[in-house]
């Protein structure tokens, strides 16, 4: 140890997020990776940090067993000035609705969850305002309160919020019992 530098090992996770193509998100990106390395996470996300040539979803595959986490951005991408879901629906309980004034995120913000679901990773969904709440987006379908958060309010910043710190602060317990339990033996029941 004489004049050896200690090394640190960081918890791998799992950061999803669709390209940024707007400054704001990506100074989201960027503090929330800030956020992420002080507490002792390394945030992995294909493409950014890690590179692969097999098929995206092998890759993310490979990538998300060697994570004990993940947290999903949903930014905004495909704005919709107007339409209508269920258009011209013609079932019994059915009606159309509008969906005017919305954003769209990467279909990745769903596929990813879904993955890192199936593999019993602990997931915590961000929701740019104005996002449209559907498939994995809508609360409660992953299991955990999903935020909503703003990267245009100025006044606003998200990571440093109450509601932040309570979310964060229990996703990161499951993420370190995930690190503790892959030492476990399997169960068979």
């Amino acid at each position: 140890m004489n004049g050896t530098p200690r090394q640190t090992f960081k918890t791998s996770v799992f950061l999803s997020y669709p390209k940024p193509c707007r400054e704001q998100q990506q100074g989201f990106i960027d503090r929330l990776c800030g956020y992420l390395d002080e507490r002792g996470f390394a945030a992995r996300t294909l493409g950014v940090t890690d590179y692969d040539m097999d098929a995206p979803l092998k890759a993310i595959r490979r990538l998300m067993r060697e994570s004990n986490g993940l947290i999903t951005v949903a930014f905004r991408r495909t704005y919709v000035d107007h339409a209508v879901a269920n258009y011209l629906t013609d079932v019994t309980g059915r009606r159309s609705y509008d969906l005017s004034d919305v954003w769209l995120t990467s279909p990745w913000a769903h596929i990813e969850p879904a993955m890192a679901y199936q593999l019993g990773l602990p997931i915590l969904i961000l929701r740019e305002s104005k996002v449209v709440a559907d498939g994995l987006l809508e609360r409660g379908v992953v299991g955990t309160y999903m935020p909503e958060f703003d990267v245009e309010d100025p006044t606003e910043e998200y990571l440093a919020s109450p509601e932040w710190r309570q979310l964060i602060g229990q996703w990161e317990a499951q993420v370190r019992t995930v690190v503790d339990r892959k030492g476990d033996p399997p169960q068979l029941y």
